[in-house]
């Protein structure tokens, strides 16, 4: 990762954003080039940008994953305006003290077995690059900002936007 105080600043406002979003869309790159996005739940955002997730070991993506480590997950709260794309590296793994930590007893549907399922596994992506479109929840001042769009001429302002790159 860059250290750069900027970078890390704006890895820190990303974590900020996305630690409260349990819901991504993980898409990966199957053998014939085919992205395949599926919902994953976000089990844990680290504060250096490490995303982890619960994943069956033996599953597609986690083939997918082994076949081509890039991945790219979409975040989005609609009710707050907010949207984040990150594009990152994945790894799969058995880490049984990492599972341990992370384990809820809601993951027990998917894994009835518990915390020592033989399927049971990780996958942990490292953010290598992130864009986010933040923009006001307030209807009216996203609305006021159209109109003066269309008066004027110029572009609406459509909130807060920043790429990172780590």
């Amino acid at each position: 990762m860059n250290n750069d105080p900027n970078t890390t600043e704006n890895l820190k406002n990303l974590v900020d954003k996305i630690k409260d979003v349990k819901i991504a869309m993980m898409t990966t790159v199957h053998d014939d080039g085919t992205l395949r996005s599926r919902p994953m739940k976000t089990q844990k955002t680290e504060a250096d940008g490490d995303l982890w997730f619960f994943t069956g070991y033996e599953s597609g993506k986690s083939h997918e994953i082994e076949h081509d480590a890039h991945v790219n997950l979409s975040y989005a709260e609609p009710s707050d305006n907010l949207y984040v794309s990150v594009s990152g590296r994945a790894r799969v793994m058995r880490d049984q003290q990492k599972i341990d930590e992370l384990w809820s007893a809601d993951m027990k549907a998917w894994f009835p077995n518990g915390k020592e399922d033989k399927n049971i596994g990780l996958i942990r992506v490292s953010i290598d690059k992130a864009e986010y479109w933040d923009t006001p929840s307030n209807t009216m001042v996203t609305l006021y900002g159209m109109a003066k769009a269309a008066i004027t001429g110029e572009p609406a302002k459509g909130g807060e936007n920043k790429k990172i790159n780590l």
